[in-house]
């Protein structure tokens, strides 16, 4: 199977408004394609994200960047 392909999505801009992203990230996982995948920005590890995706059956891996924001890929098998 050839590696997922990734879209990204920041989510730093709703953090910042006070906005709850999780609508956001909800909408775009659930339109994803077999074979995709999406990137999430956040200012701070979404570790309750994590799980709760991880729990609905999404791989994931995290980089730490050098301006403090996290990447965290998510896909599914």
């Amino acid at each position: 199977m050839p590696a997922p392909r990734f879209k990204t999505l920041d989510v730093r801009p709703h953090l910042a408004r006070g906005e709850e992203p999780l609508p956001f990230i909800r909408a775009r996982v659930e339109a994803l394609t077999p074979g995709q995948g999406v990137t999430i920005i956040a200012s701070f590890m979404p570790a309750p994200l994590i799980e709760l995706l991880r729990s609905e059956g999404f791989q994931s891996t995290m980089e730490h960047r050098a301006d403090g924001s996290w990447a965290v890929n998510f896909w599914r098998e």
